[in-house]
């Protein structure tokens, strides 16, 4: 069976939170050093090998994969935009089926998500999402690493507040939040929710977990949340609408303001910030508050998680 990380909505409450304790357990090793049985076997016998398919760059996507197959005695292949050209030089199932001759298995960061579908098609290897235009899984697993490591309340994350655009960061968040039993709350300007399709699977999940969800556009319903999360206004490909949006998420800024409705709660942001936009410089950069540096962290660690599942038998 070949183990693809392309969605959230794929997961269950159990399988996610293996995952999650896979990450956990994985940070306690790389901080204390690693045990020797820690190693991926490529289809050779020697090391396992990813390719690294890049339409979109990252500093923390590419790194913490390329970290992981080195904790794991793999290597990874970076595989640059202008190399590839997915879907405009080279058809996506065309790349798919010569990666899969080549690799043990392909991250891929993509605009598209239908071109996921496609290598997890037809490249007959593990193909893992690093972000598409509809989800970020990766993401949400470290996430959440982050959220339990600073959670005091129940259900697990208590009350999640995300402030922005309902994108794929915003995706993979709710439905991480249905799985853990996390209570999620998307606060946004009317016209950026999340897709109707992302609440329809939240409440299905939701009837086992027991999470509940609430959309609104009052910024004011905020407050009293456990952990507060925002992301850039205008991501990589939305350019020429940057300027529209900035106008209309200007209320929905994290900001002091904000935080000070919420006391004790916990900043998160997935990163690049966009300071003085969405979120302040005495937000992010408050140690009393912000987890954001150590949610980047742990990005390795769920890496590590995926991976393993991605190549286990």
């Amino acid at each position: 069976m070949t183990h693809h990380f392309l969605a959230l909505t794929g997961e269950t409450p159990d399988s996610f939170r293996l995952l999650l304790d896979r990450s956990a357990f994985w940070k306690r090793s790389v901080r204390e050093g690693m045990p020797e049985s820690a190693r991926l076997s490529g289809r050779g016998g020697g090391g396992a090998v990813l390719a690294l398919l890049f339409q979109k760059p990252s500093t923390r996507t590419r790194v913490s994969f390329e970290m992981a197959m080195h904790h794991f005695g793999g290597r990874a292949l970076y595989l640059s935009p202008s190399e590839v050209g997915l879907g405009s030089r080279e058809a996506p199932e065309d790349v798919a089926r010569v990666l899969g001759r080549y690799v043990d298995g392909i991250m891929a960061r993509v605009f598209q998500h239908d071109d996921l579908i496609s290598l997890a098609r037809f490249s007959g290897v593990p193909v893992i999402n690093g972000l598409s235009d509809i989800e970020h899984p990766c993401q949400a697993l470290a996430d959440f690493l982050t959220i339990f490591e600073h959670s005091t309340k129940e259900p697990a994350g208590g009350t999640l507040t995300f402030l922005g655009d309902g994108n794929n960061v915003c995706h993979s968040l709710m439905i991480a939040a249905a799985l853990t039993g996390t209570h999620f709350r998307w606060c946004g300007p009317k016209g950026y929710e999340p897709l109707s399709d992302y609440v329809d699977r939240f409440q299905e999940i939701a009837e086992e977990t027991k999470s509940r969800l609430e959309l609104t556009n009052d910024v004011s319903a905020a407050a009293g949340s456990d952990f507060l999360y925002t992301d850039v206004w205008a991501s990589m490909g939305q350019e020429d609408e940057a300027e529209k949006r900035r106008e209309r998420f200007r209320r929905y800024q994290l900001n002091e303001d904000v935080l000070e409705k919420s006391p004790g709660a916990r900043v998160l942001h997935c990163l690049p910030a966009h300071r003085g936009e969405e979120i302040t410089d005495g937000v992010i950069d408050n140690p009393n508050v912000s987890v954001v540096f150590e949610q980047a962290e742990n990005r390795l660690y769920a890496q590590m998680a995926v991976l393993e599942r991605a190549f286990s038998e």
